[in-house]
C-alpha cells in the first residue's frame, strides 16, 4: 500500500524526534568519555565537546592507583552476581507456587504479598532491623534485603500463569515432581522474562550507592557505586585529589579532580554498557510477556 503524503511527513517527523532524543541520551555519556581521555588542565579551558583535544591515559592510570577501586569493584561484582542468582531463584520459587491454581490459600497469599508493599517503616526502622540481623557490618547487606521484589514477582508469576497448565498436568502424570516441572518446563519457557529480571536486578544492584553509604559501617565493604559517590563528594569539597597520596592540583600533573571523576564514572559504567547489549534483545519481549495476560 502506497504511503500518503501525510504518512510520509509523520514518518520524517517521528524519525527526527527519535534521533534527537537518542542524541540527547547518548551525548552525556560521550561527553564523559571524551573528558576522561582529555588532560584535566586542558579540559578546564572548555571547548572539549566531540573528541579529546589533548589525549591522555593519565586519568585512568591515577584512578587505578586508588586502592579503593579494586576492593569496591570486587564487592560490587560479587554482590551483583549473588543478587541476580539468588533473587531469580527465590522469585521463581514464589512465582511458581502462586501460579498454581490448586494451591490452598492462593488468593490470600497473593493479597499478602501485595499488602506488604503498601506500607514502609522508613529508614530508621529498616536500619534497626538490619543492625539486629548483624548486616550493617557484613557483605550480605547487599544481598539478603534485596532478594525479593514484588514487581519482579508479579512479572514472573504472570508469565508462569500464561504457560499452558496442561504441560504441568502432563508432567505430573509422567511422575515429575514440582522441582522437575519448574526447572525443566517453566524455567526454559521463561528465558526472556528471566533475562529481563536479571537485567533489572543487576543494574539496580550495580548502581546502588545508597545502601553502602547509609547502612554499611565498614568502609572496606563499600561497593563501587558508594566509593564513586564519596570520591565525587571529596573532589567537590576539596581542591586536592587523594589517589594513594595527596597530590596538589598546582603540581606538574595534568589531571584534575574533575578529570579523575570522569575516569571513575567510566570505569564503573562500562561493565553495564558491555553487558546490556547481550540482554537487550530479551528486554521488550520479556516485559511484554510478563505483564500481559492473554
Amino acid at each position: 500500500m502506497k504511503e500518503t503524503k501525510g504518512q510520509k511527513i509523520f514518518k520524517v517527523f517521528n524519525y527526527t524526534i527519535l534521533c534527537l532524543l537518542g542524541l540527547a541520551t547518548f551525548y552525556p555519556f560521550w561527553y564523559v568519555l571524551v573528558a576522561s581521555f582529555n588532560t584535566g588542565r586542558d579540559f578546564l579551558k572548555g571547548g572539549v565537546w566531540l573528541y579529546p583535544r589533548q589525549f591522555t591515559l593519565e586519568n585512568y592510570i591515577m584512578a587505578f592507583k586508588d586502592e579503593r577501586i579494586y576492593q569496591s569493584l570486587s564487592i560490587s561484582v560479587s554482590a551483583t552476581l549473588l543478587s541476580v542468582v539468588v533473587g531469580l531463584l527465590f522469585t521463581a520459587l514464589i512465582a511458581y507456587a502462586l501460579s498454581i491454581r490448586t494451591l490452598p490459600g492462593r488468593t490470600f497469599l497473593n493479597f499478602f504479598w501485595y499488602f506488604t508493599t503498601i506500607f514502609s517503616g522508613g529508614m530508621i526502622p529498616f536500619y534497626m532491623v538490619l543492625r539486629s540481623m548483624g548486616l550493617t557490618s557484613s557483605f550480605w547487606l547487599y544481598v539478603i534485603p534485596s532478594i525479593y521484589s514484588f514487581y519482579n514477582f508479579v512479572l514472573l508469576r504472570t508469565n508462569f500463569a500464561n504457560i499452558p497448565y496442561e504441560l504441568r498436568e502432563s508432567a505430573q502424570l509422567d511422575g515429575a515432581k514440582e522441582t522437575t516441572i519448574l526447572m525443566r518446563i517453566y524455567i526454559p519457557l521463561s528465558k526472556p522474562i528471566l533475562a529481563t529480571l536479571a537485567l533489572f536486578i543487576g543494574v539496580g544492584k550495580w548502581n546502588d550507592w545508597f545502601t553502602g553509604a547509609y547502612y554499611q559501617s565498614k568502609a572496606a565493604l563499600y561497593p563501587a557505586a558508594t566509593v564513586l559517590q564519596k570520591i565525587l563528594s571529596e573532589a567537590t569539597a576539596s581542591s586536592q585529589v587523594k589517589v594513594g597520596q595527596e597530590t596538589a592540583l598546582g603540581s606538574m600533573t595534568s589531571y584534575t579532580s574533575q578529570s579523575l571523576q570522569m575516569a571513575f564514572v567510566m570505569i564503573l559504567t562500562m561493565p553495564i554498557v558491555i553487558i546490556y547489549p547481550f540482554l537487550q534483545k530479551y528486554y521488550v519481549k520479556g516485559v511484554m510477556v510478563g505483564s500481559v495476560k492473554g
